[in-house]
């Protein structure tokens, strides 16, 4: 969600248990314009708030004044005044925060141990490798990294591709109405890697490059995993994920009113499947 309207928008999703008590709201409102200032992004968002043992961990992201899908930052604070970057993980290192489970400890200097069997099929010899990594490099930027994939949301036609390959925002949007809103597939997941395998040719044909560019979440596995219901007289529709507990996202439909917030333990629901 958006920094300038972040108290309307704590409103909109309090009916999913996300809440922010008035210090955070005060202490983020002040911290995230001085953040935008500070680093010249275009524009701040507050990602969510992922909750630890001993403390938790608020993420914010940056955007740039070009690609607004491609120029992004993220951030991490404890106390929502000081903000440190959030690295970019590799691939390989990506891989080993998969294997970790279980909450944060809400360390920054916390470190984990990775630990990799490897058996050679010649010398049939075992070898242990260790790495350590801390929770902030690590643990907090692969997390992140995994439900930002799937739990990233806009709307149909609020992001449009320019000619030359840009992401802006849609001017022309005007929210979606009583009866799209409705629909799951009018709901896509923000990310620069959508997959067009599950889209037909027919549907191809018809796609327009401009605003056809996102990924719908009607076809995400497994079916059910979203959770839409309106509130307010039809007035207010609140999107909720079922495989990352924690995690909403809201419209007003008629308006150009919409954003997403995650407030959890940053695990996956895995027993999804066994309860559909």
């Amino acid at each position: 969600m958006d920094s300038e309207g972040l108290t309307l928008s704590v409103e909109y999703l309090a009916t999913t248990g996300i809440v922010l008590s008035t210090e955070q709201k005060a202490a983020l409102q002040t911290s995230l314009v001085m953040l935008q200032n500070a680093q010249k992004f275009h524009k701040v968002q507050l990602w969510g708030k992922v909750v630890g043992i001993k403390e938790s961990y608020f993420i914010a992201c940056g955007i740039g004044r070009g690609n607004e899908l491609l120029d992004r930052k993220f951030l991490y604070s404890q106390d929502c005044m000081k903000w440190c970057m959030l690295p970019i993980l590799a691939d390989s290192r990506a891989l080993m925060c998969r294997s970790l489970s279980g909450r944060f400890i809400g360390d920054p200097t916390y470190e984990y141990e990775y630990i990799d069997m490897r058996l050679w099929e010649k010398e049939k010899k075992l070898r242990r490798r260790q790495t350590r990594f801390g929770e902030r490099r690590g643990q907090i930027s692969g997390s992140y990294r995994r439900n930002r994939q799937r739990s990233a949301h806009r709307t149909q036609r609020s992001y449009v591709k320019t000619a030359t390959g840009k992401i802006v925002t849609n001017r022309s949007f005007e929210g979606l109405n009583n009866l799209d809103c409705k629909k799951l597939a009018s709901y896509f997941h923000y990310r620069n890697t959508p997959n067009t395998d599950k889209i037909n040719l027919l549907a191809k044909a018809t796609l327009d490059q401009s605003i056809d560019f996102l990924e719908h979440i009607e076809t995400d596995l497994p079916k059910g995993c979203w959770a839409l219901h309106l509130e307010r007289g039809s007035g207010l529709v609140i999107l909720k994920s079922l495989l990352w507990l924690g995690y909403s996202f809201y419209h007003v439909p008629g308006t150009r009113k919409f954003g997403s917030m995650y407030v959890g333990t940053g695990e996956k629901n895995i027993d999804l499947p066994f309860m559909l």
